[in-house]
Formats: structure tokens, C-alpha cells, sequence
């Protein structure tokens, strides 16, 4: 799927995206790329991000080398518990900090 090279690319280096999603504003959150899907921590220790399972929503991304905006791409948030291997990835992924969150989406994106 193009959408999935383009995000796949964009997205190994990128830390965050835009959200945004019906009756919200759009908002920065923390996200990770991984197993084809954009994984966003929510609440605790992190910023909320304007999500709910099931909710359709626009994710914005900037170019990691120009910081321009590259592409919306159209997602749907599934609230998940995720396994060990992507809960230290998830950590991993926010270096200078130690997460504590509410939630986890995962968010997969239609071609």
C-alpha cells in the first residue's frame, strides 16, 4: 500500500504527529511507527491525545528533513493493550523521558 511506504519512511525517524480528530482541534502528540501502524501514548505522564477507540481521524505529518508538511493520512484508533515487546518500544522510543500512560492506540491506516 503507497500510504504505508510513504508513512513508513516519514515516520522511522519522526517522534511526533499531528491528530486530529472530529470536534478537536489538531494536537501534537508523541507517536511511534511500528508493525505498519502509528502507536500513540495517552495521558499520565504524557499529553492527551484527542483519541477514542473506534474514532476516525486525520494524522499529519511533517518531512523529518525539511519539517515541511508531507502528508495526511486518514486512520482509525483502536484502543489496545499492547504486548511487552511494544511496551519497551513505546519507552524506547521517548528516550529522555519516563513514560507513564493512560492508554495506547493504535492506529491503522486505509489505503
Amino acid at each position: 500500500m503507497e500510504i504505508t511506504r510513504i508513512l513508513d519512511a516519514a515516520l522511522r525517524k519522526a517522534a511526533a504527529v499531528w491528530i486530529t480528530s472530529p470536534g478537536h482541534e489538531p494536537r501534537l502528540v508523541h507517536a511511534h511507527w511500528r508493525a505498519d501502524a502509528l502507536w500513540v501514548i495517552s495521558g499520565g505522564t504524557e499529553p492527551a491525545a484527542p483519541l477514542s477507540d473506534g474514532a476516525e481521524v486525520t494524522v499529519t505529518v511533517r518531512s523529518p528533513s525539511t519539517h515541511s508538511h508531507l502528508v495526511d493520512a486518514q486512520a482509525v484508533a483502536h484502543l489496545t493493550e499492547p504486548d511487552d515487546e511494544t511496551v519497551q518500544a513505546l519507552k524506547t522510543a521517548r528516550l529522555n523521558t519516563k513514560p507513564e500512560w493512560e492508554a495506547v492506540y493504535r492506529l491503522e491506516f486505509s489505503s
